[in-house]
């Protein structure tokens, strides 16, 4: 039977079954560093933390994407090393990113977290010469999208049924140059 669980937590995103209280963190500083495989544990437990019923992603995900030479993945940590953010960008050979997922922790958000950890990974796509950046958000995370609008990020379309839940998306894509 363990052996099942351990083929299924693979594969299958977990999920969070008790509701968390969120107490603010006291204020702090942060810093935006290197997200390797050695930080993947908790990598995936932040995630669990921040995207709930089955957004998160699966430790196979996880993998490649840290394993991936093209994949530029940071962390914000506290004073104290604490992971409370992450951001993850592909990059292809035709000169594009693709900004597959930024989360921050629930009792550290709304403290300008994630706009640091996305100015960091787009100057990072500068830097490599990089020209654009895309990325897809669910149509109900209204917040995400005043965030990339205040990047720059344009809705270019919407795709139908783009999430498990059915749920659609907005395209959205912005230029580095």
């Amino acid at each position: 039977m363990a052996v099942l669980q351990t083929i299924r937590n693979f594969f299958v995103p977990a999920q969070i079954e008790e509701t968390e209280n969120i107490v603010p963190a006291p204020p702090c500083e942060y810093e935006i560093r290197r997200l390797t495989e050695k930080h993947q544990e908790e990598v995936m437990r932040l995630n669990l933390r921040c995207f709930k019923n089955g957004e998160n992603y699966t430790k196979h995900t996880f993998n490649y994407l840290l394993g991936e030479p093209k994949t530029l993945s940071y962390r914000a940590v506290t004073p104290t090393d604490e992971m409370v953010g992450f951001i993850f960008v592909m990059m292809s050979d035709n000169g594009a990113g693709h900004l597959t997922t930024v989360g921050v922790a629930p009792e550290h958000r709304r403290r300008g977290l994630a706009e640091q950890l996305l100015e960091h990974a787009e100057n990072a796509l500068r830097r490599r010469e990089i020209s654009t950046i895309m990325l897809e958000v669910r149509v109900s995370n209204v917040g995400a999208q005043n965030l990339y609008q205040r990047f720059g990020y344009s809705t270019i379309q919407r795709i139908s049924s783009y999430y498990n839940n059915g749920e659609d998306c907005f395209l959205m894509v912005k230029s580095l140059s």
